[in-house]
């Protein structure tokens, strides 16, 4: 049985969400968990997650640079999302101040290099 959809297409940056991720070489969209997310390919692996953290508001979760994680940490904006922080994600907050979208597009760029294929990485850097 599939997850309920948790999310509608006029939510608060969500256009923004998708034209950054969805920038980067064969990235696509996928639906799971009921949220938008974003795989480096139709089967590849999921580099950003679109969804709504309760109080915390919609977020961008993303997996982190590993040498950038404590870093990021240190900026109330971000945050250790559940069940995917204890995975090395983390969150921005993307209600509380207007995104930064240049920012927004270098996380996810980053989180994309950890897990694209070496032709994506190819093509990104051409």
């Amino acid at each position: 049985m599939p997850h309920p959809r948790m999310y509608s297409d006029d939510d608060p940056h969500l256009d923004g969400v998708r034209r950054v991720c969805l920038a980067l070489p064969e990235a696509v969209e996928v639906e799971a968990w009921g949220w938008p997310s974003f795989r480096a390919g139709a089967k590849g692996k999921m580099f950003a997650i679109y969804d709504n953290h309760g109080e915390a508001g919609y977020a961008l979760t993303f997996k982190a640079d590993p040498a950038e994680r404590a870093a990021l940490m240190e900026d109330k904006r971000f945050f250790e999302p559940w069940y995917w922080g204890a995975r090395g994600w983390l969150a921005l907050d993307l209600v509380s101040t207007e995104p930064d979208w240049a920012e927004v597009a270098e996380l996810a760029e980053t989180s994309y290099r950890q897990v694209a294929l070496t032709r994506q990485l190819k093509a990104l850097e051409a």
